[in-house]
């Protein structure tokens, strides 16, 4: 069980029993991968953050502005193009992503592996009810044909769609033709990939204007984790929305706000720590993304 894909059944106002999930979010700062001069250990350490969220089933990762006073917006275009690059089906991407610098190293990515990334390409192994992500490449009347990956296109009747535009769809039929429906990514069951969203402000105004049930900071200076790891638990299991916030290399999470005038104490609901004792002077951004996760699933994962 994941942490962003625990699910519990709920009623509706007409008596349905429908499926809800807790939406775990990551913040994570645009200059974290400032401390490296070269693109292609920018795009290892960005690969490693991808697969961290993707492991343990984050739903959105947030890049943050962290240097108020420094045009960021390179860093952030690099890390949010890299990682939705890893997050796009292999089978999708020559059509999605036109060449570019920043994807000059992006065949050492290492494979997400996720339900939504299958590796059979076979129509004839689809099954009725399982969901593909495709991309629109024809029309034909009031239809639209959709690359799913397979040596069949898949038909999608009566819906008029641009081309070239990625969606996700219900499987349908598996006869002479392959036929689907389109679906939100919300109603599939299972893990299906993380949304990358370019916040181009600060930390402190990322906690203050979106709406998140339980916002917690990760830090060194912070309170150890097995110390509230309880009053933590009782506010995750009443949350929807949940924020993990993250530092850059060079500065935690308290300088960072102290920029703005900020106390972190104040805006967030939880300062942990979730390395106790480390014996390194720093923690890289990309091992707290990683330990934390861990600790969090393993303490969270399957409570209701």
């Amino acid at each position: 069980m994941l942490l962003a894909f625990k699910q519990r059944l709920v009623l509706t106002r007409n008596g349905v029993k429908i499926l809800q999930r807790k939406s775990i979010a990551i913040a994570i700062p645009a200059s974290v991968v400032s401390d490296i001069p070269h693109l292609r250990e920018k795009t290892s350490k960005i690969g490693l953050i991808g697969r961290a969220a993707a492991i343990f089933g984050v739903g959105e990762i947030i890049i943050y502005k962290d240097e108020l006073k420094l045009g960021q917006r390179a860093e952030m275009d690099l890390i949010a193009t890299l990682l939705n690059y890893m997050e796009t089906p292999q089978y999708l991407r020559k059509k999605l992503f036109k060449l570019k610098p920043e994807l000059r190293y992006a065949g050492t990515l290492p494979p997400l592996r996720t339900p939504h990334h299958p590796l059979g390409k076979k129509a004839k192994e689809l099954k009725e009810g399982e969901y593909r992500e495709g991309v629109t490449v024809a029309k034909s009347g009031k239809n639209m044909f959709v690359d799913i990956g397979v040596d069949k296109l898949a038909l999608i009747p009566n819906v008029r769609l641009p081309l070239k535009k990625r969606v996700t769809v219900k499987i349908t039929g598996v006869n002479r033709y392959v036929t689907a429906s389109l679906a939100n990514r919300g109603e599939v069951p299972h893990y299906w990939g993380y949304n990358v969203t370019l916040w181009d402000d600060s930390f402190g105004r990322l906690v203050a204007k979106r709406l998140f049930d339980l916002k917690i900071a990760t830090s060194k200076y912070g309170v150890f984790f097995p110390d509230v790891v309880g009053k933590i638990a009782e506010r995750w299991r009443k949350s929807e929305k949940i924020l993990i916030a993250f530092g850059a290399p060079t500065k935690g999470l308290y300088e960072i706000v102290k920029l703005e005038g900020l106390n972190l104490d104040q805006i967030v609901d939880f300062v942990v720590n979730t390395i106790p004792g480390q014996l390194t002077e720093t923690v890289r951004t990309e091992e707290a993304l990683i330990a934390t996760l861990a600790v969090f699933n393993c303490a969270f994962g399957f409570k209701v």
